[in-house]
């Protein structure tokens, strides 16, 4: 065969070598995510609370800027995720926590002299939409048996946003026990002149970002940190001002005046404070993080042929040049 015969056929085996990669990951990527739509997702890490009480050694910070490390707690959720789109889902989430506060482990001076304290269990549900950057991948990027190749990206990211409620309940320890705040009123709800009553439902809009690795063609595991905005601000039991002591012994009893106001001493005598002074922030809402480590498991479909299961498969092409 002559060089100018050669030469076309060279260029065509050329250009067929280079497609070889390109439809490979194509068909192997197209439509191949519809089978495993469905995702179970647990999670184990931990919780941290942002609001009035504890916090760093300085007046009160928005956002992570008063995060207090030592009052972190753990944290455990369990949820299924249905992906709509290759890189996008729906998941919904349940989640307990352990939230906490204490104002004796800062040392600024009108929190420290406030001397109050506080734990709660947390229960949240959540609604999320996820955006997925990249999915996670395992293996070769080719699908073709006895072509080996460099391997794909395995790290996947995504961010998600939603809507949630969550249950609370505020205690703080007295006398050995765990005392319950809200019933207490400490800060005049329900009394005459006094703040409004919360409850321990609420509503909440989580948001955050995570990362996926895979650990088989089933299994992924990766870390997940979530942002929480609330609606409240008593998550803690402490919003707005101090409400008249002695009328709050007369409605709840001593243990209910107390625990409102367990002052050191260092800006009121060791009196009561008087009707009126601030307590908390009221515009600055209480939040909560969680980080978590999590695992993936992948549903995969199935069907059923003569008595036994396959594993439905996205329909693909031959690659021809």
């Amino acid at each position: 065969m002559h060089l100018k015969e050669r030469l076309p056929l060279s260029f065509l085996l050329i250009l067929g070598l280079l497609a070889l990669p390109a439809k490979a990951q194509y068909f192997r990527n197209s439509g191949y995510w519809k089978t495993h739509r469905g995702e179970v997702t647990v999670g184990l890490g931990i919780s941290n609370f942002l609001g009035e009480l504890g916090g760093r050694n300085q007046i009160g910070s928005p956002f992570v800027w008063d995060l207090e490390l030592s009052q972190t707690k753990p944290a455990v959720s369990i949820g299924y995720r249905y992906h709509v789109a290759e890189k996008q889902a729906i998941r919904t989430q349940l989640t307990y926590g352990i939230l906490a506060g204490n104002d004796n482990l800062t040392t600024e001076p009108f929190r420290q002299d406030r001397n109050l304290n506080f734990k709660s269990d947390l229960f949240e549900f959540q609604l999320n939409y996820e955006l997925h950057f990249y999915r996670e991948e395992l293996g070769h990027i080719y699908t073709l048996r006895g072509v080996k190749g460099k391997k794909s990206a395995r790290v996947g990211l995504y961010i998600f946003a939603g809507v949630g409620g969550f249950y609370f309940n505020p205690k703080t320890q007295f006398n050995n026990s765990w005392i319950a705040l809200q019933p207490l009123g400490t800060e005049g709800q329900g009394l005459p002149d006094g703040a409004k009553s919360y409850s321990l439902f609420q509503f909440c809009i989580p948001m955050g970002v995570g990362i996926r690795k895979a650990i088989s063609k089933q299994w992924s595991g990766g870390l997940e940190l979530q942002y929480t905005k609330t609606f409240t601000d008593y998550i803690d039991d402490v919003s707005g001002t101090y409400y008249d002591n002695d009328a709050l012994r007369e409605a709840h009893g001593d243990v209910a005046a107390y625990l409102a106001d367990p002052n050191l001493g260092a800006f009121s005598a060791g009196n009561p404070r008087p009707m009126g002074d601030q307590r908390g922030d009221s515009k600055d809402l209480d939040a909560y993080l969680f980080l978590k480590a999590q695992f993936h498991y992948k549903l995969y479909k199935y069907k059923v042929q003569g008595g036994h299961k396959y594993r439905t498969r996205i329909r693909r092409q031959k690659i021809v040049f």
